[in-house]
C-alpha cells in the first residue's frame, strides 16, 4: 500500500491562506475558479502538500494563484482556523498568514491569475465583496498586521470591525 495513508481515526484536512496587503489599504483577493464557492472571492490559498512546511504551503499557494513570489521569511502567521463546517469539502483546518507589501514592491510585483484562481484583484479593505469560507474573519483578525503607516483613508478601526 506504498503511497496511501490509513489510520484508525479520521484526520482534518489542513491548508494554507495569505491576506497580503499593500500601503494603499487594499488585500488581494483571487476570484474562485473550482468549486466550492466557484465565482466568489477569496484569500490565496490551499492544500498542504505531504512534503512541506505549512509556511511552504502558503508561499506556493500564493506564487500558483497570483504568480507573486514571497519568501516564507516575508510572512506572519495571523491566525488558525478551526471551526467545524468552515469548508464544505469536509474537516479543514487552515493557517492565516499576513504580508505587508510595501509601495516599492507593490509597484514591482504584478499579480495575474493563475492555477484554480480565475481573476485577481486588489479590493480596498473597506469596501470588500462578499467572501468564501471563513475569509472576513482572516481579515478582520489580519487588520492588526498591516503596518501603521496606511493612508487615513484606507480604513478606519470601525470599519475593520464591520469586516466581520
Amino acid at each position: 500500500m506504498a503511497g496511501k495513508y490509513i489510520y484508525e481515526y479520521p484526520r482534518p484536512m489542513l491548508t494554507a491562506d495569505c491576506m497580503v496587503t499593500n500601503p494603499r489599504g487594499e488585500v488581494l483577493l483571487v476570484r474562485r475558479g473550482n468549486d466550492p464557492y466557484k465565482g466568489c472571492w477569496a484569500l490565496p490559498g490551499g492544500f498542504m502538500e505531504m512534503d512541506e512546511t505549512i509556511e511552504h504551503c502558503a508561499v506556493r499557494e500564493l506564487e500558483e494563484e497570483t504568480h507573486l513570489k514571497v519568501s516564507e521569511k516575508d510572512i506572519q502567521l495571523i491566525g488558525i482556523y478551526s471551526a467545524p463546517g468552515r469548508d464544505p469539502r469536509g474537516r479543514t483546518v487552515t493557517a492565516a498568514y499576513a504580508l505587508s507589501l510595501s509601495h516599492s514592491a507593490t509597484q514591482s510585483l504584478s499579480a495575474v491569475a493563475g492555477d484554480d484562481a480565475a481573476e485577481v484583484r486588489w479590493w480596498p479593505l473597506n469596501a470588500l465583496p462578499p467572501l468564501a469560507f471563513d475569509h472576513a474573519q482572516i481579515v478582520s483578525d489580519g487588520v492588526s498586521y498591516i503596518p501603521v503607516n496606511l493612508p487615513t483613508n484606507s480604513i478606519t478601526s470601525d470599519e475593520a470591525s464591520r469586516i466581520r
